[in-house]
């Protein structure tokens, strides 16, 4: 009894080594990104080795970093209108989305999604698709860990930055380019919204040839910057008076 009661302590103490040992990495990842622009993401990894392991051969992947000063205002903006009207205001949780997305479950609708930009920047950066528990805890964690660490503004430039916005298409500037054949700051307030059109579903729908859904959500998104005051509804300086939805 005595060697077994060595032999879990030893291991408890290697245990709390390990996890010890991650979390002040994990966190010097969030601390080092904060400053430099991360060179891929999990997501875009993953990609890359999707498309090897099915062998698809005209595969290539577009991405490259744009910063904050070269895009044009409306591209987050877009994003946010879209996607997370209570960025600014929130700590990386919608809770009343949540909430309401729980509710419509219990109703019996189809569970969906009520992640904010910044749960999508940390699955995005440094987890993979998919769900499970694990995978949500691990997001819970990294979104902690982004939000006490970044500015919003860093958060959103990291999101435009990797998002997925096409088959192999990640970030404004290369889908700027691709679609529009425009730099992303000469982008207009529609073009930026078309580009956040098709965030829901990036391999689907096409923002160079929009369906009559990426239309009419494009319009309605145009709506909602228009709604939430313009770039300066970024800085946070006055509450959400649009509606998260369409």
């Amino acid at each position: 009894m005595p060697a077994l009661r060595t032999a879990l302590r030893r291991l408890l103490r290697i245990a709390a080594i390990v996890l010890v040992s991650w979390l002040a990495l994990s966190w010097l990842m969030v601390l080092v990104l904060r400053f430099v622009p991360p060179w891929t993401s999990a997501v875009m990894m993953e990609r890359r080795l999707g498309a090897l392991v099915h062998r698809e051969r005209d595969f290539h992947l577009r991405q490259h970093w744009v910063p904050w000063s070269q895009v044009s205002p409306y591209v987050p903006l877009a994003m946010v209108a879209g996607e997370d009207q209570k960025f600014p205001f929130h700590h990386g949780f919608d809770l009343d989305s949540i909430q309401n997305a729980l509710d419509q479950a219990d109703e019996g609708h189809r569970l969906r999604g009520a992640s904010t930009i910044s749960q999508q920047t940390a699955k995005n950066l440094f987890l993979w698709n998919g769900r499970s528990f694990v995978r949500k805890g691990l997001e819970t964690y990294f979104t902690v860990l982004i939000e006490l660490t970044w500015p919003k503004r860093r958060i959103l430039e990291v999101y435009m930055n990797i998002a997925e916005l096409g088959d192999g298409i990640y970030g404004v500037g290369a889908a700027s380019e691709a679609y529009f054949h425009l730099p992303p700051a000469r982008l207009s307030p529609t073009q930026a919204a078309r580009l956040a059109a098709v965030l829901p579903s990036p391999r689907r729908l096409h923002a160079d040839q929009p369906s009559a859904y990426v239309q009419r959500r494009t319009q309605w998104i145009e709506r909602q910057m228009q709604q939430l005051g313009g770039p300066g509804y970024l800085d946070g300086s006055h509450p959400p008076r649009a509606r998260r939805g369409h």
